[in-house]
């Protein structure tokens, strides 16, 4: 390296010096989600990757006064209804008189060893462990809680697996613990549809809203609300055992009718919301957008409260998830913009919005609130996600950040959101751009750097730009980055969604090479030097832009768009993924791509298995073994299916890890994996990196 002046070196794109090391970055994978109110207090999930990814519930204590954990080792709160899961706890008035752990709340958790309901009561202050609500049977699931009306039960979705049969209901469980060992004293409410979101009781007590869809939807293609006449005992006093329920409804409920009100095949609605007893708020994307409406319980017109092209919602993938929250004044707190989304306060009546001026740029899609204050998790491009309360007008309080150790600023890319081109027919594809940043190093005259396309997965999902140290691992050491929404992606209207029906291994590669090609061509990239790499869904993007037909030589530059390709639990196969795959998505294909056997010559067309060539650039591949989702025998068969064309690569499994990889060590491997194969494949040696084995 050449000194330049007494701080910066020259040296080439990829080699820099970076303070940002691959288990940082593991220390920063600490999720935080799904916030609730608790009296005085909010709490939240937060994932532990130094515990094997174990994720507990935290409280911010009195006031926002520090924050502490509510739920001890070993206990794990999180459900794997639909295997993605979601809101995993919820809080409820506390059974006994004093519970200095949750300033007069209990927890209620779904515990991800044996997926049982459990009860962490008063208790726990004198060392007593949470107690079983249901049977111990791992083929019982349960998600999207709420407390029933009376205070007795929690109303939840349950998911009962047996073998490959697979059923879902809205379901009662006592809070007494009389269904820890009887799986008959779980009462079932609703049934008649495949699957269940959202359970949500009047105000009154006397009924029940939810959303149902089925086969071959997904709850983005279109989903219907209901709403049923909840009837039932009541306790000898007129109310619940736990607390004053609204008209005293306790344990015993039924719900009885379920019409439709709104939503369809073609219309997806989410999170309904009771205005009153008699009215809802909710979300369709009946407009194109995911807007807010008004609707009566017993349907009718449903009135537009702020029509706009843009997003008030986002794709059921996590259940439990609630985009806008009513506040004791009649207005709403909501979510709202396109690709990111931010906070801001709603006015029913007039269709006023006014944006909340939190400091940060960037607001997750789930919010709750006391009736005065709003909880949510937060963040930007040079912010971590971060849960906060806030009173709109007035203060916002931090609450707890995401555990990033976070560097100089300056070793920081400076996030750009962009539209491109997407050829041929002038749309546009939606990308955020991370350029190389280090205070310390430039590159030599002349030289350009080398990018990675980032795929996300979904595909219906969306990137946004909020600090994430993973991407600043590479670009601190003069890898671009580029965060690619192709068409397909969520938060820019149904429109959008669309353009990938029937085009999955198409589209979503073009528009991914489209966005290479555009930064190469504007003179910010070398056309030499891009890569791809996804998870998921995005790994199968991956792997496909460099087998499939797309994958020939670029007419520009005479040669492949990517010099190398990194797939995280990527989709090798189609049909065996699409018969393997869990039901929540086992339909997911008949949109993307067509249902089987009719369309199983395209499934085989686009498979990046059967299409390795010549013109295919060198692949790591990197798998969980327990992965229930995208199953390990897909690495498996592209890694053989490369070494029989003895194309360059490196195949690296993990055991005891799932989808999604949650232990540091298996992201400090990955990550320094990574650095070294694009080394390897680029031409330039990666400070610190000890290379991988290519076979």
């Amino acid at each position: 390296m050449i000194s330049v002046g007494s701080m910066t070196k020259i040296a080439p794109y990829g080699t820099w010096e970076s303070p940002i090391s691959a288990a940082d970055v593991a220390r920063g994978k600490a999720n935080l989600s799904f916030p609730a109110m608790a009296g005085d207090e909010v709490w939240w999930q937060e994932s532990r990757p130094s515990q094997g990814g174990r994720v507990t519930v935290m409280t911010s204590g009195p006031e926002g006064s520090g924050s502490r954990e509510l739920l001890p080792a070993p206990w794990s709160a999180r459900t794997r209804v639909h295997e993605y899961g979601g809101r995993s706890y919820l809080p409820v008035p506390a059974s006994s008189p004093v519970f200095p752990a949750s300033g007069g709340f209990d927890l209620v958790f779904a515990n991800f060893a044996d997926q049982r309901l459990y009860l962490l009561d008063g208790s726990a202050a004198l060392g007593g462990k949470p107690r079983p609500l249901t049977p111990a049977d791992g083929g019982h699931r349960f998600a999207d809680m709420v407390l029933s009306p009376g205070g007795r039960e929690i109303w939840c979705v349950r998911e009962v697996a047996a073998g490959s049969a697979v059923s879902r209901a809205i379901v009662a469980v006592p809070l007494d613990g009389s269904a820890a060992s009887d799986h008959g004293a779980v009462r079932v409410l609703v049934t008649g549809a495949r699957f269940f979101a959202f359970p949500t009781p009047s105000p009154d007590g006397t009924r029940l809203a939810w959303i149902s869809w089925d086969h071959p939807r997904m709850p983005w293609d279109g989903t219907e609300l209901h709403v049923g006449t909840v009837a039932g005992a009541t306790g000898a006093d007129g109310t619940g055992a736990r607390g004053t329920g609204a008209r005293g409804t306790g344990a015993g409920a039924t719900v009885a009718g379920s019409p439709l009100v709104m939503g369809g095949p073609a219309e997806s609605v989410l999170a309904p919301l009771w205005r009153d007893d008699q009215s809802l708020y909710v979300a369709s994307d009946r407009s194109g957008w995911w807007n807010l409406y008004q609707v009566a319980a017993g349907g009718g017109a449903a009135r537009p409260l702020c029509p706009r092209e843009e997003e008030f919602a986002g794709p059921l993938w996590l259940l439990g998830e609630r985009p806008f929250a009513l506040l004791a004044d009649g207005r709403l707190a909501v979510v709202h913009g396109l690709g990111a989304q931010r906070l801001a306060l709603l006015d029913p009546e007039p269709g006023t919005l006014a944006d909340a001026h939190l400091g940060f740029d960037v607001v997750g899609a789930a919010l709750a609130t006391d009736g005065r204050a709003v909880a949510a998790v937060a963040g930007g491009p040079r912010t971590p996600w971060t849960v906060v309360r806030t009173w709109f007008g007035g203060a916002t309080q931090v609450l707890r950040r995401q555990a990033v150790a976070a560097p100089d600023p300056a070793y920081l890319p400076a996030a750009r959101q962009v539209q491109l081109p997407a050829a041929p027919n002038g749309a546009v594809v939606h990308a955020v751009v991370y350029p190389p940043a280090n205070p310390g190093a430039k590159a030599p005259e002349g030289e350009l750097p080398p990018y990675v396309v980032h795929v996300h997965g979904g595909p219906t999902s969306h990137s946004v730009p909020v600090l994430n140290l993973e991407k600043a691992y590479f670009t601190s050491r003069g890898i671009g980055v580029i965060d690619v929404n192709y068409g397909g992606s969520s938060g820019y209207g149904r429109a959008y969604r669309e353009r990938l029906r029937g085009q999955w291994g198409v589209l979503d590669v073009a528009d991914a090479m489209n966005a290479a090609r555009a930064l190469a061509a504007s003179g910010q990239a070398d056309a030499r030097r891009l890569a791809i790499r996804g998870g998921s869904a995005g790994g199968w993007t991956a792997l496909a832009a460099v087998t499939s037909a797309l994958a020939g030589p670029d007419r520009a530059a005479g040669a492949p768009v990517f010099a190398a390709a990194v797939s995280y639990s990527g989709i090798a196969d189609l049909r065996p993924f699409a018969l393997s795959v869990p039901d929540f998505e086992s339909r997911y294909l008949d949109g993307l791509i067509g249902p089987l056997p009719q369309a199983e010559a395209l499934y085989r067309e686009r498979s990046p298995i059967g299409h390795v060539s010549e013109l295919t650039c060198p692949v790591l591949l990197l798998q969980g073994l327990d992965d229930p989702i995208v199953p390990a025998a897909q690495s498996q068969a592209i890694a053989a299916d490369l070494a029989a064309h003895r194309i360059p690569h490196a195949h690296i499994a993990f055991e005891g890890e799932s989808h999604g990889f949650r232990k540091p060590e298996t992201t400090i491997m990955c990550l320094e994996s990574e650095l070294a194969f694009y080394g390897q494949v680029m031409g330039f040696k990666p400070s610190g990196a000890h290379g991988v084995a290519l076979s």
